[in-house]
């Protein structure tokens, strides 16, 4: 479980820091490589709503972010349960702005994986110290599908994007599903507790 909770916490991490577009509708393989390893995400965007489905064995759940609802739940298909979690909209930033950006400086224009995007060099607070990076702005999604440390320590990448309509019932918890509790909040211990 904890597992579980562990990755949906980095999920949605990543979401916050990306800032997907309100108007943006489209799927993608997410991919992410840092020192040697790579992982693949299935990413699904409509509106303020997103889902994200880790790729390879083991990975049994997948998260689904609704900025319109301010919920976020974990689905776990395999036990017909799901968790859910507050969606905080003011660590929501703007599309293309992390929070804690303290400055974005365009470099030039780029294309990734086809799509035309401007690079920028972005330097944000976290932790109490300055972090920069790249990040290529996808000029016609309004989303960053590319973003990078300066030293190519590690980068994530947007790849095989197709941009259209996505069905709702992507953005919903399936019928029938239990709700569960959060480690660590009342009720936690209780696998099986329904709300």
């Amino acid at each position: 479980m904890k597992s579980v909770v562990s990755l949906a916490v980095a999920v949605l991490a990543f979401l916050l820091w990306s800032g997907p577009a309100p108007a943006a509708e489209f799927s993608a393989d997410m991919v992410h490589t840092t020192k040697g390893y790579t992982s693949t995400t299935k990413i699904y965007v409509k509106d303020q709503k997103t889902r994200t489905e880790p790729q390879g064995r083991g990975q049994a759940q997948y998260t689904i972010a609704r900025g319109d609802l301010q919920k976020t739940w974990v689905v776990m298909p395999a036990q017909k349960a799901y968790m859910e979690m507050a969606y905080d909209p003011s660590k929501s930033p703007d599309p293309g702005t992390a929070a804690g950006t303290v400055s974005r400086r365009l470099i030039g224009q780029e294309t990734v994986n086809g799509r035309p995007t401007e690079k920028y060099e972005v330097t944000i607070r976290a932790g109490g110290r300055e972090v920069k990076s790249y990040q290529w702005w996808d000029t016609g999604l309004k989303f960053p599908v590319k973003s990078a440390a300066l030293d190519g320590s590690w980068t994530q990448e947007y790849r095989n994007i197709r941009v259209g309509s996505q069905p709702d019932s992507l953005f919903e918890v399936p019928s029938g599903y239990a709700k569960r509790e959060m480690p660590g909040y009342p009720g936690a211990g209780m696998p099986g507790r329904k709300k």
